[in-house]
């Protein structure tokens, strides 16, 4: 529960708390659709693909692996997305003593992408709706 807590609180972090309407041009892919625009629903795709890749080395291994190239080869996981550079977003991953921390920092903020700028995410943070 405590790594669910700590992913819960990375993708928080990264995807920010301040709640807007999506782009208009934007059309949500499924009713659980949550991104914002094209790129945002890019970005969550990627984290969902890494989330599932993890908990398949974590099975296997016991223990999550230091970088994200340890995840090649674990679900859908290729060689390819290890690349750091996600086009208009930036993957940062760390291997923690209770986990793991898995990031996805915009290049640059546009109005259709939801960062907070004032502070960072807590435990105490409202949830990505």
């Amino acid at each position: 529960m405590k790594k669910l807590a700590l992913l819960t609180l990375t993708l928080l972090f990264a995807l920010g708390t301040a709640a807007q309407t999506p782009s208009p041009d934007y059309q949500p892919k499924s009713k659980n659709d949550l991104a914002h625009s094209q790129d945002e629903f890019t970005a969550l795709a990627y984290m969902h693909t890494v989330v599932t890749a993890e908990k398949l080395h974590y099975r296997k291994h016991n223990r999550y692996p230091d970088s994200l190239l340890g995840l090649v080869g674990s679900g859908s996981f290729t060689r390819r997305m290890a690349n750091p550079d996600r086009g208009l977003y930036k993957v940062g991953y760390r291997l923690r003593p209770d986990g793991y921390a898995l990031t996805m920092t915009p290049r640059a903020i546009d109005p259709n992408q939801r960062v907070n700028e004032t502070a960072q995410a807590t435990e105490k943070s409202a949830p990505l709706k």
